[in-house]
C-alpha cells in the first residue's frame, strides 16, 4: 500500500511538471506571435555583422528596418523549434519505463529548468518592451542570456537597464549577459 502511494505521488509530480512545461510552451508561443505573415526567404536579406558599436556588453547588429521584424520572427521561430525539440526529448525520456529513479529525477529537473528558462524569456521580453523598446527577444540558456532589442541607438544607460532586468529575472552572472541592438 505504501509503495503504491509513493508511486502515485511521483506520477502526480511528473504529470504536474509536464503540464507546467506545456503551459510555458503555450504562453511562449502566444506572446511571441507577431500577427504578420512570415517570409522565410527574406529573413536574412539585410543582416550584416560588420558595423558593431559596443557599450560594455551591448553589441550593435546592423539590419535594415524592413528586415528587423523578419529577424525577430526568424529568431523566435528558431527558439521555439529548439525548445519544442528539447521538450519532446525530455517527455520521451520521462516516459521510458526502463529508467532508474535517479535518471527520472534528472530528466524531471531538466524539464523544470527548461520551463523556468521559457518563463524567464517571456518575463524579460515583457519588461524590456515596457521600457519603451519596440521589440525584444531573449534567449536564456543554462549559463548565459542573450537579449536583442529593436531600436535606433542603444545608449549605455539603456543597456544597463536591460542588463539589470536580466539579472533580476535570472541567476546568470553579469559577465554572461549579452545585450544586442537590432537597428529598426
Amino acid at each position: 500500500m505504501k509503495l503504491n502511494m509513493i508511486l502515485g505521488k511521483k506520477q502526480i509530480v511528473l504529470a504536474s511538471l509536464v503540464l507546467v512545461l506545456g503551459a510555458a510552451i503555450y504562453l511562449n508561443y502566444t506572446f511571441s506571435q507577431t500577427g504578420q505573415p512570415y517570409d522565410i526567404t527574406a529573413a536574412n536579406a539585410g543582416v550584416s555583422g560588420e558595423d558593431k558599436e559596443t557599450y560594455g556588453e551591448a553589441q550593435l547588429t546592423d539590419a535594415e528596418a524592413e528586415n528587423a521584424e523578419d529577424y525577430f520572427a526568424e529568431a523566435r521561430l528558431e527558439r521555439k523549434k529548439s525548445r519544442d525539440e528539447a521538450v519532446e526529448t525530455l517527455a520521451t525520456t520521462l516516459q521510458n519505463a526502463e529508467l532508474s529513479d535517479e535518471e527520472k529525477e534528472l530528466a524531471t529537473a531538466k524539464a523544470l529548468e527548461v520551463s523556468r528558462q521559457m518563463e524567464s524569456e517571456t518575463n524579460i521580453e515583457t519588461l524590456v518592451k515596457a521600457k519603451g523598446f519596440e521589440d525584444c527577444l531573449a534567449m536564456v540558456s543554462d549559463d548565459s542570456v542573450k537579449v536583442m532589442v529593436k531600436t535606433e541607438g542603444l545608449s549605455a544607460e539603456q543597456a544597463a537597464q536591460i542588463k539589470n532586468i536580466i539579472l533580476e529575472e535570472t541567476d546568470i552572472l553579469a559577465e554572461n549577459v549579452s545585450v544586442s541592438e537590432v537597428a529598426g
